[in-house]
């Protein structure tokens, strides 16, 4: 019979690579470790290491056995995590954004849930990959981005595209001026742009390819917020959604001169593939604007 005390120790030994290190971490003797990998060995039927120097090496079935008993943790752990919200007043979903995102556009995704007193939200930032860590240990039941993860076969990513956002030039009204066409300001204003790492700087590049237009650029920045701040302070006209400066927008203080046509940005929620996912995923995800708005 399997057992989950079998599976953890084969697991600590699979990742550690040796029995010394794994049964130091373990706290257990080597000997011990040995005996209960034999065991868990008896039970499959199959060899679940290979000794290579002084290490020790999955074979074919001990890298089938740690696929499986990684799946039946991540399980354990869900479920774990569910259980522990069953029975309290205030349910908590547990979200990690981008460092660079907009931050409107992530008050907008959080719209349907705030102000409700059941609802507990806690916020993260940081870099993609370490939000994605986060996402596959639990921490985290969402990552909001504009970078979409790479997915395959074996891939446990689960990618909502929520909304594609048209770019504008939007800056200051007196670099704006009237009756001046978008490359007329393209040709002769400043520009605030992404950085060229970016897809939306790529896409704005080939565009001025296209257009033979060679840009001035006044600035470039990986921040969403720091894009914004360039713009309200006259550095130059900014390349970005108009969703990153609705409220200068609304309140005049910035004008948008255009749309630039064929370029977008994209924002993405990433989940997990969980047996028991978060109610309030489903009422967060369903609760946003159609793309494109």
């Amino acid at each position: 019979m399997l057992n989950l005390p079998h599976l953890r120790l084969f697991r600590a030994v699979a990742l550690d690579g040796t029995l010394t290190g794994a049964a130091r971490r373990l706290n257990l003797s080597q000997s011990a470790l040995s005996s209960q990998v034999r065991v868990l060995e008896a039970a499959l039927g199959h060899d679940l290491f290979e000794r290579r120097g002084r290490g020790l090496v999955l074979t074919e079935a001990g890298r089938i056995a740690l696929d499986h008993a990684e799946a039946i943790f991540r399980t354990a752990d869900d479920l774990s995590a569910t259980l522990r919200e069953t029975g309290r007043g205030r349910r908590a979903l547990r979200i990690g954004a981008l460092a660079t995102l907009s931050r409107n556009f992530q008050m907008q995704f959080l719209r349907p849930l705030i102000g409700r007193p059941d609802v507990e939200v806690v916020l993260r930032s940081g870099m993609q990959a370490e939000l994605l860590r986060g996402l596959e240990g639990l921490a985290l039941d969402v990552v909001l981005t504009n970078h979409a993860p790479a997915r395959d076969a074996a891939s446990l990513w689960l990618v909502h595209r929520l909304a594609d956002q048209p770019v504008g030039l939007i800056g200051l009204p007196r670099l704006v001026g009237s009756g001046r066409s978008p490359d007329e300001l393209l040709r002769s204003e400043p520009l605030v742009l992404p950085v060229p790492e970016t897809a939306l700087r790529a896409d704005f590049d080939a565009l001025m390819a296209r257009s033979g237009i060679v840009p001035l650029i006044a600035a470039e920045a990986d921040d969403m917020a720091m894009l914004r701040l360039l713009a309200r302070d006259g550095a130059g006209l900014a390349v970005i959604p108009p969703i990153v400066v609705r409220d200068e927008l609304q309140a005049g203080t910035l004008i948008e001169a255009a749309q630039l046509g064929g370029i977008s940005e994209t924002f993405y929620a990433v989940t997990l593939q969980r047996r028991f996912p978060n109610p309030l995923l489903a009422e967060v995800l369903t609760g946003q604007d159609a793309p494109g708005s």
